[in-house]
This record gives structure tokens, C-alpha cells and sequence, in this order.
């Protein structure tokens, strides 16, 4: 039984009782009456182990008390002004949340639960004394979810954007090491067709494919391409707390190297301390491109840790470096030396870069790791070289591929699959029912403001340690 106390509030109601008053009450009725998470929500629900020792009703609470949603949910208002006032803005908003957060696949799972769980309709806002009929119906939550896609869909990108200013300001690392990646979402509805029309088919989305690369253990090559119809979800991330920064939702088919460089220009826009903040930025070959390497360091001076694909038409293997008759390098930019009296092959050891000049010096791996060279006395580089960066801007980046620095904020990267993993999992995109763009469009960027909202209550709990748990233990 809920208490008296309880009963009476809105947490949610900004004309009625106190607010800070509301929030207490249901903080207390939510530690002092505590419900078995079978009990309230069947589906599964987040991993993260920093977010799994709260209780279900507090992983809402903390989300709808961090979430800033507060213009949204006016605007709405204010169209209704003098409309019907069957199921309030706020408590359906906060109901499509829930879901979110509970992992209801559709809205009539939604609606079930909301029917048999009277606790859960009181925290989203809902009048507790109307029992089921206040739960909103179908059509209701159609013509809400419409509205939203249609008229406040901005909104959606404006809560994602506070959120991620407000991360900037709570954490003075975030933001220091970014990477980006594309993700596949496929659509399972029925393809277009120009001759039928109906309800269940998926207009907006299109086919792509994507081809996979390696060498086995015997040293022949493999192949793999996998296709899909659907869409692609772009995402800047993070690397050290694996929470997005900027996203894009676009069609399956969309280049990825295109949609960096506008993702780039607009994070600049609208975050210009975050990507002033910015000092290295990681990206698998799909985002090999000479252009895109120019933007980061030479507009933003951010390190471009971004691998490289073999574009060398020819077989050799390497080619002589400018007028050095014993220096060449191979299409990953790797320096190699060669002895002038026995013809050995050797790394050259990356000594640094020099910013003003724009080059990059190579030390003799003799000298540098206390080899035995012959002809080290009559080596022409013996005192180490410098390469400019425009020898081949793909090749040779302020921070040397052929390094171990490069290597270690290369392996960064993998934070990108993480957060997508994550939103195939913890928020349903492995298997859903959405069709169409701007859907799908809201309903990933709502997924990914409750992943934001979820650290930034950590934080302003003054549990700081446990929002880089979350990152590390998902």
C-alpha cells in the first residue's frame, strides 16, 4: 500500500505542491516500500553496474529529475491550451520514458504495464485516483508520438545538446578523445514497393552493404560483405566515459566519410569548447580520407588517429623517401633505414613532432635502441631525419602511425562499438518495430538522451568514480 502522503503528490506537478517537497516524499515511499524488479518490470533492464544497484523507480526518477525536458513539455502544453486535457503532457512524456528505460518493445507493452502497476503510473504523473483510465490509449499515444515527430522533433536534438554542455562543464576531461563510427540498423518492416502502399512497409529506408577484410593465420586474404536495408546511425563518442557526443540518423546508404566532416563542422558550432577540448580523434579505414585528416588537424588541431587503407596500385612493398637514397617507407607511413654497407632493414624511431615546423623526425634505430650497424659512420641519416607532413598528408599525421602512441589511441576506437552495442541491447535496436526516418530518428536520439541524463544524475549525485564505472564495467 502507497502511503497517504504519497497518494497526493505529483512529482511532476509545477502548480500544485511543493516540489521539492514532492521529491522527497517519493525518494522516501521509493526506499521505505521497495518492490521486487520482477515485480514492477519483466523485460530486462540496463547492465551497467553503477545503474543496477538502484532500484527501478529510481533509475526512472534519476532520469526524469536530470532530463531537461522542460521546454519540450511546455510547447506541447501550450498547443493543447484549450484542447482536451484527457492524458496530461507530462505524465504521457514521462510514461514514453519509462519505456524507454524498461525496454518495452512496443506501446501496447507499454500500456500493459502502466494498467497493472499503480506505482509506475504515479511516478510518470499520472492521476493515481483513475485507476486504469488513466493509462492513455492507443490512439492517444499515436497522435502524441505524431506531434512529436512532426512539430518537436528539434526538441529532442535541443535536450541531447544541454545534456552534453552540461557533461562538459560537471567533467573537465570529457570530450579530450573522441572517435566515430557507423552503425547498421536494420529495418524489419516490409520493404517499399511502388505498387503497393500500406502501413507496414518502410519508405524512407534503403540498402547498403559492408565489406569485411583480414589475412588468416596462413596468409591468405578473407572476405566477408554483409548487407542490410535500414538505416545507419553515425556516432561521435567519448572514448574514456563511452557516451556519445554528436549523432546522425541517416539512410543505410549514406557515406560515412561525408557525414563525418558535416558532424565535425556542426560539433564546432554548437560545442566549440568541447571540440577546442578535443586532442585526439579515432576512426576505423571506412574513414580513411586525406580531406578529413586536413580538417582536424590543420582547422581544429586534433590528431587524426584514423586507419589507413592501401591505395598503392604497384606490388613493391615500399618506396624511397624524397631524395634519401637509403630511406623509404611503406602505404602505412613506417620508416624503414637501410645499412649502407649490409643492406639491413630497420624501423626508424619515431622522435616526435615538431608543430611549428610541421614535420616529423626519425632518430637511427642504431643510436636510438643500441644496435650494431656497420655502416652507422658512413650513414647519410645517421643524425635522424625530419619528414614534413605534406610528403603525403594521409601517410604521415602529427601523431606517427608507425607509433606506439598511435597505436594506444587507435585501440581507443573500440569504445564507438561499445555505445552501439549498447543500444542494440540495453535500448532495443536489434530487433524493433520502428519504420520510417524521422521515427527512428527521434525515438535513437531519446535512447541515447537517456544514456546522457543517466550519467549526468550520477555525477550530480557526487559519484563521480561510478560514472567512469559505467563506461569501463558496460
Amino acid at each position: 500500500m502507497l502511503n497517504a502522503d504519497f497518494l497526493k503528490i505529483d512529482p511532476h506537478n509545477k502548480k500544485g505542491d511543493d516540489p521539492s517537497m514532492s521529491k522527497y516524499l517519493l525518494s522516501r515511499q521509493i526506499q521505505t516500500e521497495r518492490v521486487s524488479p520482477m515485480a514492477i518490470i519483466p523485460q530486462k533492464l540496463f547492465g551497467w553496474e553503477d545503474v543496477e544497484e538502484l532500484g527501478d523507480l529510481e533509475r526512472l526518477v534519476l532520469i526524469l529529475e536530470t532530463l531537461p525536458d522542460e521546454k519540450l513539455v511546455r510547447a506541447m502544453e501550450q498547443e493543447r491550451f484549450r484542447g482536451r486535457n484527457d492524458y496530461p503532457v507530462r505524465a504521457v512524456w514521462n510514461s514514453i520514458l519509462a519505456g524507454i528505460v524498461y525496454q518495452h518493445p512496443t506501446i501496447a507493452s507499454l500500456r500493459r504495464e502502466l494498467q497493472r502497476n499503480a506505482q509506475l503510473r504515479q511516478v510518470c504523473g499520472f492521476d493515481l485516483w483513475s485507476g486504469v483510465k488513466a493509462v492513455p490509449t492507443d490512439a492517444a499515444y499515436s497522435r502524441f508520438l505524431r506531434r512529436l515527430m512532426d512539430r518537436y522533433h528539434s526538441f529532442v536534438a535541443a535536450i541531447f545538446d544541454d545534456l552534453i554542455e552540461r557533461l562538459t562543464e560537471l567533467l573537465p576531461d570529457f570530450g579530450q578523445t573522441l572517435a566515430i563510427d557507423g552503425k547498421a540498423i536494420q529495418s524489419y518492416a516490409n520493404r517499399k514497393s511502388e505498387r503497393e502502399s500500406d502501413g507496414r512497409r518502410d519508405i524512407d529506408g534503403d540498402w547498403s552493404k559492408k565489406v569485411y577484410r583480414g589475412i588468416r593465420k596462413d596468409g591468405t586474404p578473407w572476405e566477408k560483405v554483409t548487407s542490410w536495408f535500414g538505416y545507419r546511425v553515425h556516432l561521435i563518442v567519448d572514448s574514456t566515459y563511452e557516451l556519445p557526443v554528436h549523432f546522425r540518423l541517416t539512410k543505410a546508404s549514406n557515406s560515412e566519410v561525408k557525414e563525418a566532416h558535416g558532424m565535425i563542422d556542426n560539433l564546432a558550432k554548437v560545442h566549440p569548447k568541447l571540440i577546442k577540448r578535443c586532442r585526439e580523434f579515432a576512426a576505423d579505414r571506412g574513414y580513411d580520407d586525406s580531406k578529413l585528416i586536413v580538417k582536424l588537424w590543420d582547422e581544429h588541431k586534433i590528431k587524426p588517429v584514423i586507419d589507413i587503407r592501401n591505395l598503392w596500385k604497384d606490388r613493391d612493398p615500399t618506396r624511397l623517401l624524397g631524395d634519401y637514397t637509403n630511406v623509404s617507407y611503406d602505404y602505412k607511413g613506417t620508416i624503414y633505414c637501410y645499412c649502407p654497407q649490409k643492406g639491413t632493414q630497420r624501423d626508424m624511431a619515431f622522435g616526435g613532432f615538431e608543430e611549428k615546423r610541421g614535420t616529423l623526425k626519425y632518430r637511427c634505430p642504431a643510436k636510438q635502441y643500441g644496435l650494431k650497424c656497420q655502416g652507422q659512420i658512413n650513414c647519410p641519416v645517421a643524425k635522424g631525419i625530419r619528414i614534413k607532413m605534406e610528403e603525403d598528408r594521409r601517410l604521415f599525421t602529427p601523431l606517427a602511425r608507425s607509433s606506439y602512441a598511435w597505436k594506444r589511441a587507435y585501440d581507443k576506437r573500440t569504445s564507438v562499438e561499445r555505445v552501439n552495442s549498447r543500444l542494440d541491447g540495453f535500448f532495443g535496436f536489434e530487433n524493433h518495430n520502428i519504420r520510417g526516418q524521422k521515427k527512428m530518428e527521434v525515438r535513437c536520439g531519446l535512447a541515447l538522451c537517456v544514456m546522457l541524463a543517466l550519467a549526468v544524475g550520477r555525477i550530480q549525485q557526487g559519484k563521480p568514480d561510478l560514472m567512469r564505472k559505467l563506461a569501463i564495467s558496460a
